[in-house]
């Protein structure tokens, strides 16, 4: 069971537009669940969806929202309706969706074997698993929602974020990997170049895949609106981030 998470100004019915893990989950024979975020409102009124990922992002913060509970449930809900293998739940998402499931790698480690994120940082802090939780981020070189470097964030995201790779570094010591990660560029797309720690305990792996010049609208997939090219920039579409974050979750169980 996949878990796929929005980002924030987005919800669970675009995200399940834009991300085509539809498609995949027919082609591999997994169930995908697609949630919505808060609004500012408890009604559901009230402008942008967002999630709690610790200091970020907007009204679900604001609210204090208990959104690693409500994550819980929703995989307790499509359990008891749907035949899962509890041992290989993920969790997936994008920008703020993705800091929420690299959250879920702190404060879920029981719920998920792996997670993963595109254009998201870690926002919560004392990250502490109580088991390793495999972890993979893809980033662009030329976001500026949420820079690659850390720091303020362009638009709407109006937010001073951590450092994204600081992430990939704070879950691979969490789990217990080799501190040092081994950095290697793909011959095929010499945009790609993923630092990868793979000494870790039970199979477990922490990735973090930087893609030069690419920016903060989700990789492989059309923008569904101009107002998504406007805020995040036209798509990188030499990786398809829905199927290499699959790739890599699916490789893991608990």
């Amino acid at each position: 069971m996949l878990l796929a998470l929005h980002g924030g100004l987005g919800s669970g019915v675009q995200f399940e537009t834009n991300s085509g893990f539809d498609g995949l989950a027919t082609a591999n024979g997994f169930i995908v669940a697609y949630p919505d975020g808060v609004t500012r409102f408890a009604d559901g009124t009230g402008g942008a969806r967002t999630w709690n990922g610790g200091k970020c992002c907007g009204p679900a913060v604001t609210r204090n929202v208990d959104d690693v509970a409500f994550l819980r449930a929703v995989v307790k809900d499509v359990a008891k309706a749907q035949s899962i293998d509890r041992s290989r739940v993920y969790a997936v998402g994008h920008s703020n969706g993705g800091i929420m499931a690299l959250r879920l790698a702190c404060d879920a480690s029981d719920v998920f074997a792996a997670v993963g994120a595109q254009s998201a940082s870690l926002e919560t802090t004392g990250c502490a698993p109580r088991r390793p939780v495999s972890a993979m981020q893809i980033h662009g070189t030329a976001d500026t929602n949420v820079p690659i470097a850390g720091g303020k964030g362009s638009g709407i995201a109006n937010f001073t974020f951590a450092p994204p790779r600081k992430a990939a570094q704070t879950l691979a010591v969490a789990d217990g990997c080799r501190a040092r990660a081994e950095q290697t560029r793909d011959a095929a797309n010499r945009d790609l170049v993923l630092s990868n720690w793979r000494a870790c305990p039970r199979g477990i792996s922490v990735e973090f895949l930087a893609v030069e010049g690419a920016g903060h609208a989700w990789m492989g997939h059309p923008a569904q609106s101009p107002w998504a090219d406007d805020y995040m920039g036209p798509p990188y579409m030499k990786l398809d981030s829905s199927r290499a974050l699959w790739a890599f979750v699916s490789a893991h169980s608990r």
